[in-house]
């Protein structure tokens, strides 16, 4: 039973094996080989412009043109196998190309806008701190102003906001808004730059004081020689 079992293998796999020999080649299969073998093979005497060359006196592995500067092999055969027409594949490839290069673009227009939206927050958050530092000088020249005014036995502020407003007193300051109207809408026309200007000055003109020095001078010409200027950015 081994025996005939193997010999069924045999018989079948050289069955195969005959059927792969016997079996007919498509056209394009018989075809390629045809021009694979002409290509493989140079060409002789028997084709007609390559006698007509030596005649003209061209030997075979010369170069062509009278002064020996042309080409030595044949221009490669490039085979279109697929079903699109000529110039397609130069257009597939421009097209690529501008895809490619919209595709730079808008990275280019994406970075920009980020770059951009980075700056503006830049510029917002150092507008915020600028102006986080002028309420910070707006408040201590208040209680600056509020201590000196007193050492002086000054009881009413010139300006209602020279002054800070203890939180204690909200409540009977709301009672007496009525009064007041004029005076806080005034305050409230001014920016906080331009309090801190008016309120500095008048440090400095009433009480001889600057609060970027913290120093109570003696005179008009002790402030004026010894203190950098009225502004933050003198003492920088």
């Amino acid at each position: 039973m081994l025996r005939q079992i193997r010999e069924a293998r045999r018989k079948e796999e050289r069955q195969q094996e005959a059927n792969l020999k016997n079996r007919q080649k498509s056209l394009k299969e018989e075809e390629k080989e045809k021009r694979d073998i002409g290509l493989k093979n140079a060409l002789g005497c028997e084709n007609r412009g390559f006698a007509l060359l030596q005649k003209m006196g061209y030997k075979s592995g010369q170069a062509l043109g009278k002064s020996g500067d042309g080409i030595v092999e044949p221009i490669p055969l490039h085979i279109k196998t697929g079903k699109s027409g000529i110039g397609h594949e130069a257009l597939l490839k421009r097209k690529a190309e501008e895809n490619l290069e919209r595709y730079k673009r808008k990275v280019h227009v994406i970075n920009q806008d980020q770059e951009r939206a980075a700056e503006q927050f830049r510029m917002r958050l150092k507008t915020k701190q600028d102006e986080m530092k002028l309420e910070g000088d707006l408040r201590r020249s208040q209680r600056a102003c509020q201590q000196l005014d007193t050492q002086k036995n000054i009881q009413v502020p010139r300006e209602v906001w020279y002054w800070l407003k203890p939180e204690e007193e909200c409540e009977e300051e709301e009672e007496e808004e009525t009064e007041q109207n004029e005076d806080e809408y005034e305050s409230e026309d001014l920016s906080v730059l331009e309090k801190l200007q008016i309120l500095t000055s008048y440090l400095r003109e009433e009480h001889l004081y600057c609060i970027w020095c913290g120093t109570a001078y003696e005179d008009k010409e002790d402030l004026s020689s010894n203190c950098p200027g009225p502004t933050s950015a003198d003492h920088d």
